[in-house]
């Protein structure tokens, strides 16, 4: 049976804390639901009402082209160890650059990896529980590090130009602009 809480609470933020992934899910009006498998050290609990993530350049920028659009985000928890729970956190999000006045708090509680584009700062509005009975019992094998492996060989200014030209969501939404690029505590512009 689902239980639901308007804040997390220590069990919740105790499961998370064991979690190696989550999975993040946004949408906006005419556009694609997207749902994101997320991985590495890059979840934090700020309080009981706000959580944030630290988000590394790949494929696309959906999630910050809906939350801007929308501002709604769902992510969800799954114990793949026992007991069998599933959390999912629904709030409300914004993408925090590395420009922007909130970065550096936010950053401060990270350990800012190659092809850091921005962290998102979300506001805890409920708190949901449920069985995880039909999730698997897995093992986490090892983290893959083929992300973090390619920012750290990438040219900071390639990568921003090309990310530069990213303006949009694959539906057209627009994006807030990610063409800097963080490589371990430095920041990187383009021209």
């Amino acid at each position: 049976m689902a239980e639901f809480t308007d804040t997390l609470l220590p069990p919740h933020m105790a499961m998370i804390a064991r979690q190696p992934v989550f999975f993040v899910a946004t949408a906006a009006q005419g556009a694609r639901i997207n749902l994101s498998p997320k991985g590495y050290d890059a979840f934090r609990i700020l309080s009981p009402d706000r959580v944030a993530w630290l988000d590394l350049g790949g494929s696309g920028n959906e999630t910050n082209a809906h939350l801007l659009a929308d501002g709604r985000i769902t992510i969800m928890f799954c114990n793949f160890q026992q007991p069998a729970q599933i959390l999912r956190i629904y709030g409300h999000g914004e993408p925090v650059l590395p420009w922007e006045r909130n970065w550096d708090e936010l950053a401060a509680h990270f350990t800012l990896l190659p092809g850091t584009r921005q962290i998102f700062d979300i506001k805890v509005q409920s708190v949901q529980t449920s069985c995880g009975y039909g999730v698997p019992l897995m093992a986490l094998e090892k983290e893959r590090d083929t992300l973090v492996k390619y920012h750290a060989r990438s040219d900071p200014r390639e990568w921003a130009g090309k990310h530069k030209r990213r303006r949009e969501s694959i539906d057209g939404l627009p994006t807030r602009p990610t063409d800097r690029y963080i490589a371990g505590d430095t920041a990187e512009t383009s021209d």
